[in-house]
């Protein structure tokens, strides 16, 4: 028996800003969607064009307050092949959430509060 990593999911509260985020914080490309008629739901899964791992973002209708994140002690990483580039982007965003020098690493905080790490290529 064989596991793969599939994808993770966030839920979020604003789709459009969310896949706004990713695209411009971190080149992630929307690959597939999927909403009933209904639409209570929206599923949009998102690739960095390079690696099978997906990001899925649930946007849920009916949902109307923030997620709770409890201590947010959990989060999604990237390896950036030019870290410093990287870094200038997104303190030019604002969305640098804390800063481990020590550790040669970063995380950026998403519109819902995710915390995703950034780590540079170290071949």
């Amino acid at each position: 028996m064989n596991f793969k990593f599939a994808h993770n999911n966030f839920n979020v509260l604003d789709l459009d800003k969310s896949l706004e985020f990713y695209d411009k914080a971190l080149g992630l490309k929307e690959v597939k969607r999927h909403s009933p008629e209904t639409g209570e739901f929206v599923l949009v899964f998102l690739g960095d064009g390079s690696t099978p791992h997906q990001l899925e973002l649930t946007w849920l209708r009916d949902w109307d307050r923030p997620y709770n994140l409890g201590d947010n002690e959990f989060h999604l990483a990237f390896v950036v092949d030019d870290y410093e580039a990287a870094y200038k982007k997104h303190k030019e965003m604002d969305c640098i959430c804390y800063e481990n020098p020590g550790m040669g690493i970063y995380f950026i905080s998403d519109p819902d509060g995710y915390w995703l790490e950034i780590i540079p290529n170290r071949k």
